[in-house]
C-alpha cells in the first residue's frame, strides 16, 4: 500500500472534525502526566470537544484554504488540536480549567467562529461562559422585569376589588 493511501484515511478523518468545527484550538501538552492527560481527554469527550494529536503537516494540508489556516504559524513541535463541535467556547474553557491543574499545558491558539486569537485570546475566550448559560441568563433578566410588571398588575387589580 502506498503512503499516501495510508495517509488519506487520516486526512479525511482531520477534514471531516474541521468541516464540523465551530472552534479550533491549539495546545502544547508537553509535560502533562498519564493521568493529567487521561482526566483531560475524558473532560473534553463529556462536552463534545474532539481532542486528537495528528501530525503538523497533516493539520497544515486539511487547514489550507478554511478560517483555520492561520492557526499554521503554530504548527512546530508538540501540538494537540480541540476541535469544538457544539459548543464554540466549551474547548478553550475546558483547556483552561484543565491548565490550573497540568500548568505544562499551555494555549498556542485557535479559531472560534471563524476569528483567530493567539494564546492570550484563548484565554479571554475560555472566561465566555457556554451558549446555554448565557441565554438562560438572558431570559432571565427578561423574565425578572415582566414577573414586576405582573406582581404590580395584581396588586392593582387586588386593590381596585377591595374598593368597589
Amino acid at each position: 500500500m502506498a503512503k499516501v493511501e495510508l495517509k488519506q484515511p487520516i486526512l479525511d478523518e482531520i477534514a471531516k472534525n474541521v468541516e464540523a468545527a465551530k472552534a479550533v484550538v491549539l495546545v502544547d501538552y508537553r509535560g502533562l502526566t498519564v493521568e493529567q492527560d487521561t482526566k483531560l481527554r475524558k473532560s473534553l469527550r463529556e462536552n463534545g470537544v474532539v481532542y486528537k494529536v495528528y501530525k503538523n503537516t497533516y493539520l497544515k494540508r486539511v487547514f489550507a484554504g478554511t478560517v483555520f489556516e492561520e492557526l499554521s504559524k503554530h504548527l512546530d513541535g508538540p501540538t494537540a488540536v480541540a476541535f469544538g463541535v457544539e459548543d464554540a467556547t466549551a474547548p478553550a474553557r475546558l483547556l483552561a480549567d484543565a491548565m490550573k491543574t497540568a500548568d505544562k499545558l499551555e494555549f498556542k491558539g485557535g479559531v472560534v467562529e471563524g476569528t483567530y486569537y493567539d494564546a492570550e485570546g484563548c484565554k479571554v475566550v475560555a472566561t465566555i461562559p457556554s451558549r446555554e448559560v448565557l441565554i438562560s441568563k438572558l431570559l432571565g433578566s427578561i423574565k425578572s422585569p415582566l414577573s414586576n410588571i405582573a406582581r404590580i398588575l395584581s396588586q392593582i387589580a387586588e386593590k381596585k376589588g377591595e374598593v368597589a
